[in-house]
């Protein structure tokens, strides 16, 4: 049985009055959104059920179509579009794919089935380049609206968000520039996914002819893929290492510790994403973040919209990167003693 309601607890936590409280309770007009979560949230933290007539009737389904919950990204994704979409009054429905499981076109056929009002793909077969695009023509085509994070195809009329690739490519490689690094490689994934061929580009526009040189290898987007392309690009004595991933960043790490090299002393790394905790690695890492609460909020907007009726356009929303510089970086054999450490637009680690 729910403990009696508490107005003072409840002020207390959600850090309101107890007439916000109350007039929250009563359903009454005049509460800010945020102000009204706060409330609710406090009541559920603390264990009070909420009134029948604050549960709000869902508005419809919305599937959220993610490759996997092993990468912290993804969770960091999917955590954002699903309050986004509650706080419009949807419910997601999340689908994740695992090795062995459904493919993304069954999970879609289960989700029609289900009556979903639309669909966010996240990272699914529209960011690789040799998947057949019709699937989606023929999504479209049946009227469902969608939207695509992380990858885009020319060939699919649907809103599109992603990070700029190739400025964060770029910024990770001027930062180990200004560091003193003459020797820098890149570790990542399979070119045949859009943000990373757009990432390589990127890469070799600031280090022109780095590919011939075997500066650039192509691996999975994991740990175990950033060793092994870690210890190839250390092979061919880098100092500095940019990622695609902050996994794969890990991993690179891991295999210059192997060797008896130290980060950032003798080889430093870069990451791409700042995924959940990754601040707090040893080293913690530097990464360029992936503005992940302003992708996910456009594409829920992006998809909303096209659910209200509103004609979407084939268009790609870029979001830009930021690079946050931590431990995992530091001088290059080519700064010379006391060189300075660049902090390019440094965030506080909470930021």
């Amino acid at each position: 049985m729910s403990s009696p309601l508490r107005l003072t607890d409840i002020a207390s936590q959600a850090q309101v009055s107890e007439a916000t409280v109350s007039r929250v309770l009563n359903g009454k007009a005049g509460v800010a959104a945020g102000t009204r979560h706060r409330v609710l949230a406090a009541m559920d933290l603390l264990g009070y059920e909420r009134p029948v007539r604050l549960k709000r009737r869902s508005n419809g389904l919305v599937g959220l179509l993610i490759p996997e919950l092993t990468n912290p990204i993804f969770p960091a994704f999917a955590q954002v579009i699903e309050q986004a979409l509650a706080g419009h009054g949807y419910t997601p429905v999340l689908c994740t794919q695992t090795p062995g499981g459904a493919t993304e076109d069954e999970l879609v056929e289960q989700l029609e089935e289900r009556g979903v009002t639309g669909i966010v793909f996240l990272s699914g077969l529209h960011a690789d380049a040799t998947a057949d695009p019709a699937r989606y023509q023929r999504l479209a085509a049946r009227g469902l609206p969608f939207v695509m994070v992380n990858g885009f195809n020319e060939h699919v009329q649907a809103p599109f968000v992603s990070p700029d690739d190739r400025a964060a490519a770029d910024m990770a490689v001027r930062h180990l520039e200004e560091l003193g690094h003459r020797r820098i490689g890149l570790a990542i994934g399979p070119t045949r996914y859009v943000p990373s061929a757009r990432k390589e580009q990127g890469f070799l526009a600031a280090r022109p002819g780095a590919d011939g040189e075997g500066l650039v290898q192509r691996t999975l987007f994991t740990v175990e893929g950033g060793h092994a392309a870690g210890g190839a690009l250390l092979e061919r004595g880098c100092t500095g290492v940019v990622c695609a991933s902050d996994m794969m960043a890990l991993g690179v790490i891991r295999a210059a510790r192997e060797r008896g090299l130290r980060v950032p002393e003798d080889v430093s790394v870069v990451g791409f994403d700042d995924s959940p905790l990754i601040a707090f690695t040893d080293p913690p890492l530097t990464t360029v973040r992936q503005p992940v609460r302003a992708m996910a909020t456009a594409a829920v907007g992006a998809l909303l919209e096209a659910v209200a009726g509103t004609p979407v356009q084939r268009t790609e929303y870029v979001f830009q990167p930021e690079l946050v510089v931590r431990g995992s970086t530091g001088p290059g054999p080519g700064a010379g003693k006391g060189a300075p450490v660049a902090r390019a637009r440094h965030l506080p680690l909470g930021g």
